[in-house]
């Protein structure tokens, strides 16, 4: 199963707002998730929540994000939502600066997502493809490079 089996066409937003806040840029990066039910809105409060408490603890790597909670927080099926976000996101990550990519997991249990884990920490790892999605203006362009994972 690739990452695109798990994000499909509805699952990839890209976006050229600017100056959105960190709730506003959460909001946008679940939207797909749960207008297609796969979480509840207590899921996108639970990474709010998490935000305020311990900070941008999702922004993996400069550009890359990966906004998540638990499973218990409202994950009725797994699932994941990419967003480019063409003019950047300040997370208030000092350090690694603005969000560019963010890829949103919802996992239904602790254990099912550790391929997909693997797939995406696989994906980070290539700068090429990392630059290839942020740049991005077509989701054809995006799911050519998912299926690879």
């Amino acid at each position: 199963m690739s990452l695109y089996d798990l994000i499909g066409p509805e699952g990839i937003v890209i976006t050229s707002e600017s100056n959105l806040s960190v709730d506003s840029a959460i909001d946008l990066a679940c939207s797909t998730l749960i207008s297609n039910d796969k979480v509840e809105p207590r899921y996108v409060e639970a990474i709010k929540q998490q935000h305020k408490a311990i900070g941008p603890y999702y922004v993996l790597a400069p550009k890359i994000a990966m906004p998540h909670a638990r499973p218990e927080d409202g994950v009725n099926e797994s699932a994941l939502q990419l967003t480019v976000f063409q003019s950047g996101v300040n997370f208030e990550s000092e350090d690694n600066g603005d969000v560019y990519l963010s890829i949103t997991l919802a996992a239904k249990d602790s254990n099912s997502h550790i391929n997909t884990i693997m797939a995406l920490s696989e994906l980070f790892q290539n700068d090429g493809d990392i630059n290839a999605l942020i740049n991005a203006h077509e989701k054809a362009n995006i799911i050519d490079v998912l299926k690879r994972y």
